[in-house]
């Protein structure tokens, strides 16, 4: 069937790891996705700007901006993707239903026949003060806990919130929107009976890396969040749960919050850094300087065709392995052509590339770099007069093959693939630098040293000290100007996240 559908999707408070299974699922499997300011950009599908695949409109209401996108506009393009018979995910920040125009913008659909199906968010009001250490419920303290907006002004004449009962309610508030009418609000409590001196806190960018929270007494609060220049969104927790933070505030007190870390990476294995300083609590801008770039296959085809006469397969990179691999498969061969051979590999994120199709290594250097996997190999008596294929990128160091040939290894090098330089947010990351809003660049690589130059230019990279994973890597960063603050000791992703850690 043609007929279209669309998905109204929560995409939770800003963490991109509360998004639901279901939810996800739905982003990947999309025609067209319709996202507002509040869902986070890393939860689209990557390269959907370049591609067009999904399709992609920003709708965001932000601010009252001029270019703002009203309710109406948004309604009226669900129903005509819809109607082209689109599958289409409207990405809401939150839960769809609480606070989000989400029921809005079912009704417009159901008026206008489409099809249309809910997918639950974890919503700010939970998640932000989780984030920050606060519990909305406490067996001892907080029994219940209540949702309101604060945007709606309770001086109107026309408000439908009953501040009065809500103050005399008992219970933790929760308000969303509320940051220009805090005092107000803070105001209306008091008159209606709530102890000027409760605790409360306002948490700004909650369960985002730049979140910041500011913790007061309802009747202090607003003239602090002031203070402290807090601007929307902004998610105030009014009530005795407060007085939990100090105990409970595990995201913030993470050993890398607040520091801005760039990883250079290239695309394909940008994550595997990237999610291990989260985890840290360090803010993570990806701005890969290179991309892999596979080279013409037929030279390595042409290799594995004829790989029963080789006795030793060196890697020194997981790309390598990757493209290795698929040629292999390629050609109708597995795991068991490699019976018969040796295999070497830089060290362990190689070797565990290797692992993963079945392949243990015979030789892994104690130094993981070219020259330790040569001293490795110097010390074996099955090398002189031997076969070795080793496929590697095109311009790499020749360190591994003129040391081996110098022993009488017969060498076959195949250049599999390129790095070329990505300078996808380039601009945006200048700009960041310039401000002084980043703390320090990650490098695994010489080559990613000139690609990331190149794209964010040559006085901008030298303002940021960096991270290095090794000596070569520190070679090419200092003859390029660059202050290396700290060297991981081995050249692991773990040593190298070590070494930032380290840094701080």
């Amino acid at each position: 069937m043609n007929e279209g559908k669309v998905f109204l999707v929560g995409a939770g408070p800003g963490d991109p790891g509360l998004i639901t299974v279901r939810g996800r699922q739905l982003i990947d499997s999309a025609d067209a996705v319709v996202y507002d300011a509040l869902a986070n950009s890393a939860l689209l599908p990557p390269g959907a700007r370049a591609t067009g695949r999904p399709e992609l409109y920003y709708v965001g209401k932000r601010g009252g901006a001029r270019d703002s996108v009203t309710q109406e506009e948004i309604n009226a393009l669900l129903v005509k993707l819809a109607r082209e018979g689109k599958r289409v995910v409207r990405l809401k920040g939150g839960d769809p239903f609480v606070f989000g125009r989400g029921s809005e913008e079912a009704q417009a659909l159901n008026d206008a026949s489409i099809p249309f199906e809910v997918v639950p968010g974890i919503t700010a009001g939970i998640a932000a003060p989780a984030y920050a250490g606060i519990p909305v419920t406490h067996r001892s303290l907080a029994t219940s806990v209540t949702f309101v907006t604060g945007h709606e002004d309770p001086a109107k004449a026309s408000t439908q919130t009953n501040w009065t009962a809500l103050a005399q309610a008992g219970g933790t508030i929760v308000l969303y929107m509320g940051v220009k009418t805090l005092a107000t609000i803070a105001d209306t409590l008091i008159k209606g009976g709530m102890p000027a001196k409760i605790p409360a806190a306002a948490i700004q960018w909650g369960t985002h890396p730049r979140q910041r929270t500011v913790v007061a007494t309802l009747e202090t609060l607003a003239a602090k969040a002031e203070e402290e220049e807090l601007t929307s969104p902004v998610i105030t927790v009014i009530g005795w749960s407060v007085v939990l933070r100090d105990e409970l505030n595990w995201f913030e007190s993470r050993p890398l919050f607040g520091k801005r870390i760039v990883v250079t990476r290239a695309t394909q294995q940008a994550p595997a850094l990237s999610e291990k300083l989260s985890e840290l609590g360090a803010d993570v801008i990806e701005m890969p300087a290179t991309q892999i770039a596979r080279l013409d296959p037929a030279p390595l085809r042409t290799a594995i065709a004829a790989i029963s006469d080789y006795d030793w397969l060196i890697f020194t990179s997981q790309n390598a392995i990757s493209i290795f691999w698929e040629q292999l498969l390629g050609e109708g061969k597995d795991a068991r052509a490699l019976a018969g051979l040796e295999v070497a590999a830089v060290g362990p994120a190689t070797a565990g590339a290797l692992l993963e199709h079945g392949i243990a290594v015979d030789v892994i250097p104690k130094r993981f770099v070219a020259e330790g996997l040569l001293e490795m190999m110097r010390e074996r008596d099955d090398v002189t007069g031997k076969a070795v294929l080793y496929v590697t990128a095109e311009g790499g160091r020749d360190v591994l093959q003129e040391g081996l040939r110098e022993i009488g290894a017969d060498v076959t090098v195949i250049e599999a693939y390129r790095s070329v330089v990505d300078g996808e947010g380039a601009e945006k990351l200048a700009r960041a630098i310039e401000a002084g809003k980043v703390d320090l660049v990650t490098f695994t690589s010489a080559s990613a040293v000139r690609g990331y130059i190149d794209a964010v230019g040559e006085e901008p990279a030298l303002h940021v000290p960096a991270a290095s994973i090794g000596p070569q890597t520190s070679e090419a960063l200092r003859d390029a100007g660059l202050e290396v603050k700290v060297e991981a000791k081995e050249s692991t992703l773990d040593s190298l996240v070590a070494a930032v850690f380290s840094a701080f």
